[in-house]
């Protein structure tokens, strides 16, 4: 009978656990949808602007730290994480890119850390950070991507850093994300392209010294809805695989309690039958 109990117990514990698992699960589900939503309408405008300011970049005269860099030897990371856990290996995935690439000129390297999970993890590897952002929001705004931007450029333009990386995943679809390593800082520019310098009004260095914010205050925004449908597509394929995973287990308990159960009616009826047969 005491075996009989601690089934039950497990029985009742793992049904609870599972049905948070569902629920968390379904969750995730109702959120990608509006992750991807609106990472697909930020999408067309994000390729568009990206194209505009490659063309202005390629007209540059002269040297522009926006092009050519400011002689810094000096990189800061970003990397995007989440406040919230059970999401799988998609914190961990992030630090350890950030980590990889840190560690091999750790002390020319500068962090920044988006989200609680990402600060807890470096804290706990000892990481030092500029800045920690925490709180972004499931449906991130411009204003989140504002405070970052600002940030990160106000360090390149002093020259305290050469350049700026934003380690994020990216969403490729609900089974597939991969992490990527973005240089938005200096722009990359193709040198064989020939320039088209006269194609701008005002000139193309007046007019990249104007734009350069806004458009990292794009990429930071575009990476951010990349990184929460990535975020939630991980935990909707975790919470499904801990709700399949549980079913098995209460599958193997159940099967267990039964044959211990029908152990003891057979030892029951074995015994009252030996009575039986001795009172004769």
């Amino acid at each position: 009978m005491a075996g009989l109990l601690v089934i039950k117990r497990r029985i009742k514990s793992v049904t609870s656990t599972k049905k948070i698992t569902k629920a968390m699960g379904l969750i995730a589900t109702s959120k990608i949808r509006k992750c991807r939503k609106n990472l697909e309408s930020n999408q067309g405008y994000y390729d568009s602007f990206e194209s505009i300011i490659k063309s202005v970049a390629e007209g540059i005269i002269g040297k522009s730290i926006y092009v050519n860099g400011n002689g810094s030897s000096k990189k800061l990371y970003i990397a995007l994480t989440s406040d919230s856990g059970l999401c799988g290996g998609f914190n961990g995935a992030i630090v350890t890119a950030t980590t990889g690439k840190m560690s091999t000129d750790r002390e020319n390297c500068l962090l920044m850390s988006v989200g609680q999970k990402g600060r807890t993890f470096f804290r706990r590897l000892q990481y030092d950070t500029v800045a920690e952002y925490v709180d972004i929001p499931d449906e991130p705004t411009l204003k989140e991507a504002k405070t970052i931007a600002e940030h990160a450029l106000n360090l390149y333009k002093s020259g305290e850093v050469g350049e700026v990386h934003v380690l994020y995943t990216k969403f490729v679809s609900t089974a597939r994300q991969s992490i990527v390593d973005e240089v938005v800082l200096p722009l990359k520019v193709d040198k064989k392209s020939g320039g088209n310098a006269g194609e701008f009004e005002p000139d193309a260095d007046e007019l990249l010294e104007g734009t350069a914010f806004i458009h990292l205050k794009a990429q930071i925004f575009n990476f951010l809805l990349n990184s929460k449908a990535s975020e939630q597509a991980s935990r909707m394929s975790s919470m499904d695989s801990s709700t399949k995973n549980a079913n098995d287990l209460l599958d193997a308990l159940k099967l267990k309690y039964n044959r211990i159960r029908q152990s003891a009616i057979t030892s029951e009826i074995t015994e009252i039958v030996s009575g039986a047969e001795a009172l004769k």
